[in-house]
């Protein structure tokens, strides 16, 4: 259990048109220009954007893992904890931030590609 911050930045290599850009503590991850998350490595910490009942859910099911980081608007910002999280859950928040913040179009063509086959 745990991801690292070289993990986690080999994560956002899946998602289309993500980028970084320093914000001297911290790395922001873009799509077109919108944020949809922070990386703090020295604290190896991750804020990535949320729905508000996703944010609350996530920090009462395991406040251990997540704590609020702010809302603004319909979305709640929620800190992770990369040591305490596997691999996978924390894929699935990236996803979900980027899907939150990229074009419908952007998403539609992302999500088309990666349809399990049936």
């Amino acid at each position: 259990m745990g991801v690292s911050v070289d993990e986690f930045l080999e994560m956002l290599k899946q998602l289309p048109e993500t980028q970084q850009s320093d914000g001297g503590d911290w790395v922001s991850l873009k799509v077109r220009g919108k944020g949809f998350g922070y990386l703090w490595e020295k604290t190896e910490t991750v804020g990535l954007k949320a729905t508000i009942d996703e944010q609350i859910a996530l920090v009462a099911e395991r406040p251990e893992v997540f704590e609020v980081q702010f809302t603004i608007g319909r979305f709640g910002w929620v800190v992770v904890h990369l040591a305490k999280i596997d691999a996978d859950e924390l894929f699935e928040l990236v996803t979900e931030a980027w899907c939150l913040t990229a074009p419908k179009r952007l998403v539609d063509a992302h999500e088309a590609a990666h349809q399990p086959y049936a």
